[in-house]
């Protein structure tokens, strides 16, 4: 394919269907010449799907050389958390030798899913050694990302979460309430990642919660760790918060999975929303609470607060918590609230620059 640039480069994407990379396409309605392949069905890799993506199918040296045509480059995300570093230097070897491009996003220096790093780091050995670009989404983790593998990515702001005009909305709602007579401070458990540790943050959270006027804990978790019986059950986890909740300190709700517009309904509900990680890098659940208005708390693990200024930190990492920084974090929050979010324009604005950025990076390499 030619290199002019209104010609349409095609990109093998891992994967697709995920909001992140949507959202580093064009802005809808404008023009749009980077076109991602969609996702192949696992269940069924002839065919694509926009909803099933894992275990991605394009991650495997075979399904590179069978469909080398379709595509001008490959730009890896997420996905290959189970895929060996033998099997990833497949992948990056055959690129090669079909002569396709290999961008990669580090997203996660840490994987948050993983107890040790030694697993992370060998896949990262590899991505990033063979990648051809490097992007990453703050200036400390292209800092590390330089410091360990003596390559510095270009750092592009994670785009938004929350559609645009849902964003808009939601943000007009919010600001028709006007302020709020309590202060809902929010934990989100979901299934106990390992990089929360038993929810950790919780009594020395709830303490601090108990000293500001008006505030009120929320803790969400899904119900295979707090339900007996559960495949991830946590009976002391479960036992504290019952019996904070039968005593009126916190409120507890066990429910699955959040579909999107449940998810907005939460996120639009708290003041703040406490991120209880022990290590991490980056959050695509901070974004969308900066699409809705609603504050973040955040540990000093990863870069977190590199994302948006709008992020108060506390420390907490694997060392251990501090919870004075906690309590004061929560206290600056709880005397500063009513922000309303990015705007709608300021969100548009930024997706521009992040898809004009990633098209020319793509165009570079071809």
């Amino acid at each position: 394919m030619g290199t002019a640039a209104d010609s349409m480069i095609r990109v093998a994407s891992v994967p697709h269907s995920q909001v992140y990379i949507r959202h580093t396409g064009a802005v809808p309605g404008e023009r749009n010449p980077v076109v991602r392949l969609p996702d192949p069905d696992p269940r069924n890799p002839g065919q694509s799907t926009e909803a099933t993506w894992w275990p991605p199918v394009m991650l495997d040296a075979a399904w590179i050389r069978e469909n080398a045509d379709s595509f001008d480059l490959m730009h890896i995300h997420f996905g290959f958390d189970a895929i060996s570093p033998a099997d990833l230097r497949a992948v990056t070897a055959e690129l090669k030798a079909q002569g396709k491009p290999l961008v990669y996003t580090v997203h996660d220096l840490r994987n948050p899913h993983h107890l040790t790093p030694e697993a992370h780091d060998a896949q990262l050995d590899v991505l990033i050694s063979a990648a051809d670009a490097l992007i990453t989404l703050t200036p400390g983790a292209a800092d590390v990302v330089e410091r360990r593998w003596g390559r510095r990515p270009q750092v592009l702001p994670h785009p938004h979460v929350v559609g645009l005009d849902e964003l808009e909305r939601r943000q007009a709602r919010r600001l028709e309430a006007g302020p709020r007579g309590e202060f809902r401070v929010g934990v989100h458990l979901k299934s106990l990642r390992p990089n929360m540790m038993d929810g950790a943050v919780l009594p020395d959270l709830l303490d601090a919660v108990e000293q500001l006027p008006g505030a009120v804990l929320q803790v969400n978790g899904h119900p295979d760790i707090l339900t007996p019986g559960g495949e991830k059950f946590r009976p002391d986890l479960h036992r504290w918060l019952t019996e904070a909740a039968d005593a009126g300190r916190l409120e507890l709700q066990v429910r699955d999975y959040f579909d999107e517009p449940a998810l907005w309904d939460y996120l639009s509900s708290l003041d703040v929303s406490v991120l209880p990680y022990r290590f991490g890098t980056h959050s695509g659940w901070l974004e969308a609470c900066t699409d809705l208005g609603t504050s973040v708390l955040a540990p000093s693990c990863g870069f977190y607060a590199q994302q948006r200024s709008t992020v108060t930190e506390f420390v907490h990492d694997e060392e251990g918590l501090d919870a004075q920084s906690l309590a004061g974090a929560l206290k600056q929050v709880h005397s500063s609230r009513s922000w309303p979010g990015l705007s709608r324009e300021e969100r548009t604005a930024e997706r521009r620059r992040v898809a004009a950025a990633h098209e020319a990076i793509y165009r570079s390499l071809l």
